[in-house]
């Protein structure tokens, strides 16, 4: 068997450990979500405990969405920092170091009945974001470093996977039965503190990134070694080539920070490419429904809003896995291009099911498919794809860097969405989501034609193509441009 399509037990383990982290942002993100009516009474009784008078209805409304919304920024100055860990600590030991902030947030989550102060609920919300954002970079990057390039793609939707295994894991949690109740609801919301043990006792047993130890430590040997247990085969010549390659590249290009990636025209487009697929995951109004699905629920006449909620998380998590298995197959872009306009159409389905709902009953119905639909098409592309391709369009000097403006511009959208929906609803009623298909069909253009696919190439021939492209197209013959990819639209 070609050693490049070889899942070995250590690269199970490695990407296992490391997704532990993507496990950790999804639980944090779905988890605020079912308790919202019982974590308000909490905020009420402890503002009539302190002040003798009930909390104002503007008051209660801004305290929630400042502790919804605050998860985002400290996921942008997550997101932000991560290039100041993995350079020196690697990306082992800087997934390792997280841990201290999942168990930090814990103890604030955990504690805030009995201490009856929301504000530790706000500081640990914010440092489980700070983890979040920390994770969605570390994350990618080190999967990506250390899958062979015929897996990258299957291995990189795990990320996505452990994302949305841990919006399901914290719905089901979430349930007024399990821990969703009055008694239970600090613990849901410090049980954070578990996979962060977990993943403290895998992550040692895991290696390094070999790209790591090769290209920023110069360590060949360990590199080598890493591999060969990575690949489980002696004979790791092709992939010590292609890095040693892009080592040589990097000789050429040395490390570049964010700065200068916004300066240089060689990574404006591959920037303007991963920036938009960011914003492209957050503004389709995914996290809309993520944040607040059992009020569109419950607003749409469904009896059980909360296992609706639920369904959409099994539906999430279904499609995860079906992105997981076509993403080598159909290639990153037409997945994206797909998942956005499935999204658009379920989108419009949703708007007229909601503005009829009030003449026809049965049109709550069609809301929940038209819901499901759209989380479906979500997990199909935009949700799996912008994560692991931004690793995929830099070379080693810039991703760092790169990574950490993608983050910053996912986490900036998330954080627009989480603190504006509510009163964007409020304001456009059944039509909310008529912004998004605009947002959708926007996204859909700019993919089709300005990002390149890039499914089995190595990361030194997705950088060359952007290359070509910033060096002018006009000085290289059209066969040459097409090199890059026969449906890129470079």
């Amino acid at each position: 068997m070609d050693s490049g399509k070889q899942i070995t037990f250590p690269l199970l383990m490695s990407v296992g450990a490391a997704v532990i982290g993507s496990l950790q942002f999804g639980y944090n993100t779905g988890v605020i979500n079912a308790p919202q009516k019982i974590i308000e009474s909490f905020i009420n009784e402890t503002w009539f405990e302190r002040y003798q008078e009930p909390i104002t209805k503007s008051s209660l409304t801004a305290i929630w969405s400042i502790s919804v919304s605050i998860f985002s920024v400290g996921g942008i100055i997550g997101s932000f920092s991560v290039g100041l860990f993995v350079n020196s600590l690697g990306r082992k030991n800087s997934m390792l170091m997280a841990n201290i902030l999942a168990f930090i947030s814990a103890a604030f989550m955990g504690f805030s009945k009995m201490a009856s102060s929301w504000e530790m609920l706000i500081i640990g919300r914010f440092v489980i974001g700070l983890y979040s954002g920390l994770s969605t970079g570390f994350v990618p990057m080190y999967v990506g470093e250390v899958s062979p390039t015929a897996l990258r793609g299957a291995l990189g939707t795990l990320h996505q996977l452990g994302i949305v295994l841990g919006i399901l894991i914290a719905q089901v949690f979430g349930m007024e039965a399990i821990m969703g109740n009055d008694s239970f609801w600090p613990l849901l919301l410090g049980f954070t503190f578990i996979p962060a043990v977990v993943q403290c006792i895998l992550l040692p047993l895991c290696p390094e990134s070999p790209r790591f130890l090769l290209i920023n430590r110069n360590e060949e040997n360990k590199a080598k070694n890493v591999l060969k247990k990575l690949r489980g085969t002696t004979d790791v010549s092709a992939d010590m080539q292609e890095m040693k390659e892009e080592s040589r590249q990097m000789m050429r290009e040395k490390k570049v920070n964010i700065k200068e990636l916004f300066m240089s025209p060689h990574y404006r487009q591959p920037l303007l490419v991963a920036v938009i697929l960011q914003l492209s995951q957050q503004l389709s109004g995914i996290n809309a429904i993520f944040y607040y699905s059992t009020q569109i629920f419950e607003k749409a006449g469904v009896a059980q809003p909360v296992y609706a909620t639920i369904g959409a998380g099994v539906v999430n998590t279904a499609f995860t896995v079906v992105s997981l298995f076509v993403v080598e197959r159909a290639g990153r872009r037409s997945l994206h291009l797909l998942g956005l306009m499935g999204m658009a159409g379920s989108a419009i389905l949703m708007t007229i099911a909601l503005a009829l709902l009030e003449e026809y009953k049965w049109m709550s119905y069609l809301s929940i498919v038209a819901i499901f639909a759209f989380v479906a098409f979500f997990e199909i592309g935009p949700g799996p794809i912008p994560w692991f391709i931004v690793a995929e369009l830099f070379s080693q000097g810039p991703r760092p860097a790169a990574m950490a403006i993608a983050g910053l511009s996912n986490w900036t959208a998330n954080f627009i969405v989480g603190m504006s929906f509510q009163y964007v609803q409020e304001y456009c009623g059944p039509y909310v989501f008529v912004i998004f298909t605009v947002l959708l069909l926007f996204f859909f253009v700019f993919t089709y034609f300005k990002v390149p696919e890039t499914k089995g190439r190595t990361f030194d021939e997705i950088t060359a193509g952007f290359r070509q492209t910033a060096a002018g197209a006009e000085k290289h013959s059209p066969e040459e441009l097409n090199s890059l990819g026969a449906d890129s639209q470079l």
